[in-house]
């Protein structure tokens, strides 16, 4: 990097694939408003795109005659601090992206938004686009003035300035255990990870919230991160931290919120007048410039790891983002992933743990029931039935769990043995109903067929495309069905179902559990939604629906999440005290997994999932990267594959393993082919070395084929 004073040239960061940055010249007049992160107006082809200046450099690669100058700085936007700057050059350097690549997307749409220009005519035009005093377009100005109006809108409650003292209303008293955690985090000085480990309902929000209390009563400017895996989470959440600090600023960030509203939030926490940010996993890229500390809560969830465009982990940056700050992070789960567990075993993250819940009682009772041969009703063996019956007539709640949404995961005809594959993926469209919840079945024409990958519907056809028999059977049971069928046992029951079918529409998720929260619903069903952070009071009874796929998949963490979400799930009951119980519908009801879960034992589990995995040579005793490509056709997304592994054989990389291309277990999705290409080693930075010189060679690699890299996959 060149010093600003003999910097010729603004390297600027775009969101486009595989590039580093474009260099541009500008005027002199610019040069003490270019600082790294400085938001500029770059032309682009015909038209214009928002950049960050990355660095200023005093040479280029690109000829001097294609070399273009800014149009100009953008008007009103934020500095961004050097903290954000920072993370966002670790994760374009970690997963192998440029860095407008990682950068631009972090910031809200309405920020990056080019504005039209005003002046007619091509000299017109370009007077006005390179005036650097006066606005390329006054909208630009306008959409961040108009955001710092708006201000924060997170709580109800916003009249006391950003620095007044935080109040500590409500709090409850701390259990010994908790006392013990929250002594340890205030001890924090600089970086430091800790694992908050805690049985279901032993009271690790309480501890984030007393915590982040005594952070931002450091100062006036301090700053605190909430991160949480889920949408679903955030309004309550929220309402507990509205309950504690209802004087404090607070933004809450995920991708559901309109685009006014997030830009609002976003600007407010990166200009420090928030306190508090809340967010899912884009939110450890807001800009929070007096950063004092971050909690991640349920940090095992998989929906930490972005799985379009930049496949980044949130936890993982979450975890590089104290470290660059040297603010303390906690990392709280009653089932830690394995590398989080590991990392704690070994003393590289200090573990506290919550053993008991804080109503007090035994944990839930485990039942596991083997449903073949039995006479099922709606799916339900007769002991969930009987339990879901007396349940209900003590005044208690229950919840039907069925990681399966729609009616029906496929429509079969009996007499031929068509299936309703979906036309452009390698699976089957599922039957989902339509209309108004719990209604009579009116016919065919109240249901759908719906790919779950590509989103492709159809009408359910009245009779069999292949044979034109008339009878055709769902088969096996999503949420849907399950609702129907918990209705026509229990009539009387107050029914809610919580799935994404029901998420789609802002706010009907919520409407469900505020409503099973606020005691108006009897009978929950729904998917994992329901089994992350909620406390519902009244919920006795837990009943799992075949959760058999989890045991015997392909995918070496299918185990590991299984007991997770069961784990998560069972946690629902019981939580103000007194006896619950889990019935689990399995086939299989002697497996290890149910015996580690009846004794609620993560660590005996956690630990013999790591022998496993370090003996079969698996994460996280091992690093991977994984390519994936997809084309038209199989054999052309293998025959780019085989390339690249020659390429990258032809790399001198000791200790890096590469393996065969194969198809991926969805092969084909959206009418496109995809195979999969595994690379890994023992040793990170040794992966990373090759991974630098295998993308410069598969760059060169002239193909039609689509592929991406996938640093620490998730899914293989």
């Amino acid at each position: 990097m060149a010093s600003q004073a003999a910097a010729r040239y603004a390297r600027v960061a775009l969101d486009i694939p595989g590039a580093d940055g474009f260099d541009y010249g500008f005027d002199e007049a610019l040069r003490p408003m270019l600082t790294p992160g400085a938001w500029v107006l770059v032309p682009w082809g015909r038209g214009r795109r928002i950049g960050l200046v990355a660095e200023l450099v005093d040479d280029t690669p690109v000829p001097a005659d294609r070399i273009r100058p800014l149009i100009g700085t953008v008007p009103s936007a934020p500095q961004l601090p050097a903290s954000w700057l920072n993370l966002v050059r670790f994760a374009a350097g970690y997963y192998h992206r440029g860095f407008g690549e990682v950068a631009l997307p972090a910031i809200p749409k309405l920020f990056r938004a080019v504005p039209p220009v005003r002046a007619r005519g091509s000299e017109a035009m370009t007077k006005q686009m390179r005036n650097a005093d006066v606005p390329p377009a006054r909208a630009r100005g306008s959409a961040f003035e108009r955001a710092r109006q708006r201000g924060p809108v997170a709580l109800s409650v916003l009249a006391e300035p950003p620095g007044a003292p935080v109040p500590d209303r409500g709090a409850p008293a701390l259990t010994e255990a908790q006392r013990t955690a929250l002594d340890a985090l205030q001890q924090a000085d600089g970086f430091r990870v800790f694992l908050l480990h805690g049985v279901t309902g032993s009271g690790k929000t309480e501890v984030y919230l007393q915590w982040i209390a005594r952070l931002l009563e450091r100062g006036p400017d301090a700053q605190a991160l909430l991160l949480v895996p889920e949408i679903a989470l955030t309004p309550q959440l929220l309402a507990q931290v509205a309950a504690r600090f209802p004087s404090q600023p607070v933004a809450v960030l995920h991708s559901d919120l309109p685009d006014g509203e997030r830009a609002a939030q976003w600007l407010a926490a990166a200009e420090g007048r928030v306190r508090l940010v809340i967010g899912t996993r884009l939110a450890v890229f807001t800009p929070l410039p007096g950063l004092a500390g971050i909690v991640v809560d349920e940090e095992h969830d998989p929906s930490y790891k972005q799985q379009e465009g930049v496949r980044y982990s949130a936890r993982d940056l979450a975890v590089t983002l104290a470290a660059q700050c040297r603010v303390p992070v906690v990392l709280g789960s009653a089932t830690p992933s394995l590398e989080t567990w590991r990392a704690g075993t070994l003393g590289r993250y200090t573990r506290l743990t919550l053993p008991g819940r804080v109503a007090g009682g035994a944990p839930p009772r485990l039942l596991c029931v083997d449903p073949r041969g039995r006479r099922l009703q709606h799916s339900l063996v007769p002991e969930a039935v009987a339990a879901i019956g007396a349940c209900l007539a003590r005044g208690e709640q229950a919840l039907v769990f069925v990681n399966r949404r729609g009616y029906a995961p496929v429509l079969c005809c009996d007499a031929c043995g068509w299936l309703s594959r979906c036309d452009a993926c390698s699976s089957y469209r599922v039957l989902h109903r339509v209309g108004a919840e719990g209604a009579a079945d009116a016919g065919p024409s109240r249901y759908r067929l719906v790919c779950h990958h590509c989103s492709a519907e159809q009408r359910v056809p009245r009779s069999c495309p292949d044979c034109g028999n008339v009878d055709l059977t769902p088969l096996g049971r999503g949420t849907q069905r399950l609702e129907e069928g918990l209705r026509a046992l229990f009539p009387a029951a107050r029914v809610g179902r919580v799935d994404r079918d029901v998420a789609r529409r802002r706010g009907a998720a919520r409407e469900v559990i505020d409503a099973a929260h606020a005691g108006a619903l009897d009978l929950l069903v729904g998917t994992q939604m329901l089994a992350k952070g909620h406390d519902f009071r009244r919920l006795t009874l837990v009943v799992v629906v075949d959760p058999d796929s989890g045991l015997y998949s392909s995918d070496f963490r299918a185990p590991e999440r299984l007991f997770s979400v069961l784990m998560q799930v069972a946690g629902r009951a019981g939580r103000a005290g007194g006896d619950s119980t889990v019935i689990v519908q399995t086939r299989f009801p002697a497996h290890p997994l149910f015996d580690a879960l009846g004794r609620q034992d993560f660590a005996g589990f956690a630990a013999g999932q790591l022998e496993e995995r370090e003996a079969a040579e698996l994460p996280p005793f091992v690093h991977q990267a994984l390519v994936r490509a997809e084309a038209r056709s199989l054999e052309q997304a293998l025959e780019f594959l085989r390339a690249a592994r020659a390429a990258a054989v032809a790399i001198d990389a000791p200790g890096v393993r590469i393996f065969d291309p194969v198809q991926m277990p969805l092969v084909r999705l959206a009418g496109r082919e995809r195979a999969q290409l595994l690379v890994e080693s023992p040793a990170r930075p040794a992966l990373h070395r090759f991974l630098d010189a295998w993308l410069a060679a598969l760059a060169q690699l002239r193909t039609p084929v689509r592929w991406q890299l996938d640093v620490d996959p998730q899914e293989i």
